[in-house]
């Protein structure tokens, strides 16, 4: 054999043994990434191609399946009074793939968790039948929500405090999920994506603003905790009008006339008095603001129920004038509807902060129950004294306060409303928020966070009180009578 004959059979030799190692790598290590892959349409095929499993609200599926006229996807998903329900379920589409509960749960959805394979289903590596999610969601509750925040922009939660399950999550404008669940439905989709109103976005979760004065309860709990007063009804020091420390800024109240000078934390809270949380929340200094902030949630970059929540923010690195605007949920504090609802929830709780959820259970095809979620972790974030005390002075805003349309005949309601700016110099519409909780003869209870973006209202007619605390009050009224 000449060199240049046995040069070639070499090179030849070579490269079938690179094919066949990248054949063997591409079989053995590389098939679960390429399985996996999004773009890989025999996913979408295999994952339509039966029913899928359902949502459950209230021992009733909300979701459903339904044969397709033509194509390689079999079934497409389908949704009951999806804009009631949409911030919950997300969305599942043979196109623009999945989000929240659909997402998370895809698996258990499509039937490819393994969990639900049967001892004859590994053998023959059929997919088995699906599974399904059940919620805590309260029909009641979700649909009060809806129905009272209409044509509002905003969101509202509403959370048992006791055990940390989600009753209520609506974000408005909302959504139909089957109008974007099938493979044609670009048009709708687009529409989505362009409007300006972001409806594909879960205010409840995801969008953290403001919170305005409703984070006065934090930093009352924080003065409280520390013992920089001694009870809700001690006489504070904070001079009315206040200048934020380092400026000339004055630093005014909604009610010029409200007994603000020096006013107790019960009063404080009653008139909403910003010169006296913000004195506190200098006299505290902003660790300790920041420290109970924490307690309640803030700051946790890793908040799921089991759909994850934006994180809510108490900024460090301020000047007094900042810490002082931080105690009234301003300067760069944001919350989200949730972490609202969880503050006013381990208030309502005594002080045991209990984590929210929204998934009661995982089962499979014949009801068995794969896993549970109901003994949800608690944390205590204050006193029960404390506790107390907060409840006190909230019921104190809703009795005579600033909180006057959230009352419910025949329950204990406490609750706290907001106000917050937004855009520079307060230019546009402030932000209206409400949080609070009702108790009922028969110890059922509610913790409930609203906020309104906007709405049809003039201007001077924003306020918690006016636009979101009848929200509140039927969310939480549906809650008691369920």
């Amino acid at each position: 054999m000449n060199k240049t004959i046995r040069h070639a059979s070499v090179f030849t030799l070579l490269l079938v043994l690179a094919l066949l190692v990248r054949a063997t790598w591409v079989q053995f290590y590389d098939s679960k990434a390429l399985a996996d892959e999004k773009l890989n349409r025999r996913n979408a095929i295999e994952q339509y191609a039966n029913p899928l499993g359902d949502i459950i609200v209230g021992g009733d599926a909300v979701t459903g399946s339904e044969r397709t006229k033509g194509g390689d996807l079999k079934y497409k998903r389908t949704y009951k009074d999806g804009d009631l329900y949409s911030a919950v379920t997300g969305y599942s589409s043979q196109v623009y793939g999945a989000t929240q509960i659909e997402g998370i749960y895809k698996d258990v959805l499509d039937g490819t968790d393994t969990r639900l394979k049967n001892p004859l289903d590994t053998v023959t590596n059929k997919r088995a039948d699906p599974g399904d999610v059940v919620t805590t969601i309260d029909p009641a509750v979700q649909k009060a929500a809806y129905k009272s925040l209409g044509d509002k922009k905003g969101a509202a939660v509403a959370v048992d405090p006791k055990t940390g399950k989600i009753l209520g999550m609506v974000s408005t404008p909302s959504y139909d999920p089957s109008d974007i669940s099938g493979s044609t439905d670009s048009k709708e989709w687009k529409a989505l994506l362009k409007d300006e109103d972001k409806p594909l976005v879960n205010r409840a979760l995801r969008q953290p603003l403001p919170p305005g004065s409703t984070f006065k309860l934090v930093v009352a709990a924080a003065a409280l905790e520390d013992g920089l007063y001694g009870s809700a009804d001690t006489r504070t020091d904070s001079p009315n009008p206040y200048t934020l420390p380092g400026t000339t800024t004055v630093l005014k109240n909604e009610n010029a006339s409200a007994p603000c000078e020096d006013a107790t934390i019960r009063t404080a809270l009653q008139y909403s008095c910003n010169n006296v949380f913000a004195k506190i929340a200098v006299d505290l200094g902003q660790d300790k603001v920041k420290s109970m902030a924490e307690k309640m949630g803030f700051n946790a970059d890793k908040l799921d129920v089991p759909v994850r929540a934006s994180e809510s923010v108490y900024p460090s690195d301020m000047d007094k004038a900042q810490t002082a605007l931080t105690g009234i949920g301003q300067f760069d504090v944001t919350a989200t509807p949730l972490q609202m609802s969880m503050v006013t929830g381990a208030i309502a709780n005594g002080g045991e902060l209990v984590s929210p959820h929204m998934v009661s259970q995982i089962t499979d095809s014949n009801g068995d129950v794969l896993d549970s979620f109901d003994d949800a972790d608690s944390e205590r974030v204050m006193s029960e004294d404390t506790a107390s005390q907060l409840q006190s002075a909230m019921e104190t805003v809703v009795e005579k306060g600033t909180g006057t349309n959230a009352r419910i005949s025949g329950a204990d309601v406490g609750g706290k409303t907001g106000t917050a700016q937004h855009g520079e110099n307060n230019s546009k519409t402030p932000y209206a928020w409400f949080t609070s909780y009702a108790k009922g003869s028969d110890g059922k209870e509610v913790a409930v966070a609203v906020i309104i973006e906007s709405s049809d209202a003039a201007r001077s007619e924003v306020s918690g009180n006016g636009l979101a605390a009848p929200i509140a009050r039927a969310m939480m009224s549906a809650a008691l009578k369920s």
